[in-house]
């Protein structure tokens, strides 16, 4: 178990320093820029540390009741960073400084034409986490315990792509790319591997 403290945060940071990021591309993406939060906290025993994820609302016009890191679109002139921080304010009334930023990984390109920037943070205080029921149905806390099992994340194909998808077994779901993508290069980078996850596919009901 990975116990929630300063140790913990110093180990991963230093995790996310040593990983390499894939280089921006040298034309401006096509796709829109966005940005989520793996925002690390403690477990719900509060022993362990963790990460948050969402459900997302029902009501929503896209991806409803879906599972989903907190994030979103950017706005114009926002950088990724900053995008998740008022993000996570948003969603569940977490407000953070650059400060507990602790890194980033690869960018992902969605089929939804989103271009999603996966910000990793350090949130010491969760206690005030007040789900917007705008955009939250619920919130959860996802033990780092959980994604280092070896039968956590699994592959599969689809005949619409020779792309793999891949899935992160949580509970009783199967969460998807991106999200099951980005948790899945981040269990990496907490294992010290420059694994990229840019080549695995999403399910076709993700692709509007």
């Amino acid at each position: 178990m990975r116990a929630f403290g300063n140790a913990t945060r110093r180990n991963i940071a230093e995790a996310c320093a040593s990983f390499a990021r894939l280089p921006d591309a040298a034309e401006p993406p096509k796709l829109k820029r966005a940005a989520v939060v793996l925002a690390l906290t403690a477990s719900d025993d509060g022993e362990g540390t963790a990460f948050l994820l969402t459900r997302r609302a029902s009501h929503l016009r896209a991806h409803r009741g879906q599972w989903a890191l907190p994030g979103g679109r950017c706005d114009a002139g926002e950088t990724p960073v900053g995008a998740a921080l008022r993000e996570l304010d948003e969603e569940l009334a977490l407000k953070l400084s650059v400060d507990a930023v602790l890194g980033t990984l690869d960018d992902y390109p969605t089929r939804s034409g989103y271009l999603i920037t996966p910000v990793v943070v350090w949130a010491t205080d969760s206690a005030t986490i007040r789900p917007n029921p705008d955009e939250v149905a619920s919130v959860h806390r996802i033990a780092l315990d959980t994604i280092e099992r070896d039968d956590a994340f699994d592959f599969t194909a689809i005949p619409e792509s020779t792309r793999r998808v891949i899935r992160f077994h949580h509970q009783m779901s199967l969460i998807h790319a991106p999200t099951a993508a980005l948790i899945y290069q981040f269990r990496e980078v907490l294992a010290g591997r420059q694994t990229r996850v840019t080549d695995l596919e999403q399910p076709v009901f993700a692709w509007k």
